[in-house]
């Protein structure tokens, strides 16, 4: 069973879910658009202060490309992919938020 039997809706959701999401990491690993960051858009200024900014956008802009990227493989080898793939593609969006996470709490504070 491949991918593309498991599809129910049209293909054309998938990309535009990959543009959201690679515009957003565009965005992200330029270094701006920390008011997409939940949490951080909200934080006082106190708060706000005990984060590197720039080291933040990044950490969750290459997060949000490792989605964008699986999105692509799956939009593009729909046909070839095997069906169980939605479950590693699951593991590795889980592991992503989990690791993107962790990093925004240590490594992007100053």
């Amino acid at each position: 069973m491949k991918l593309s039997d498991l599809a129910t809706g049209s293909d054309w959701t998938v990309w535009i879910v990959f543009v959201i999401f690679a515009v957003l990491s565009i965005i992200l690993l330029s270094g701006h658009g920390s008011w997409f960051i939940s949490g951080y858009n909200t934080a006082s200024k106190e708060e706000k202060e005990k984060y590197n900014e720039k080291k933040l956008c990044r950490t969750m802009g290459i997060g949000m490309s490792i989605i964008a990227i699986l999105l692509l493989t799956m939009g593009l080898f729909e046909n070839v992919l095997p069906a169980f793939f939605v479950y590693i593609a699951s593991g590795i969006i889980l592991v992503d938020v989990v690791v993107i996470i962790i990093l925004g709490n240590t490594l992007c504070r100053k």
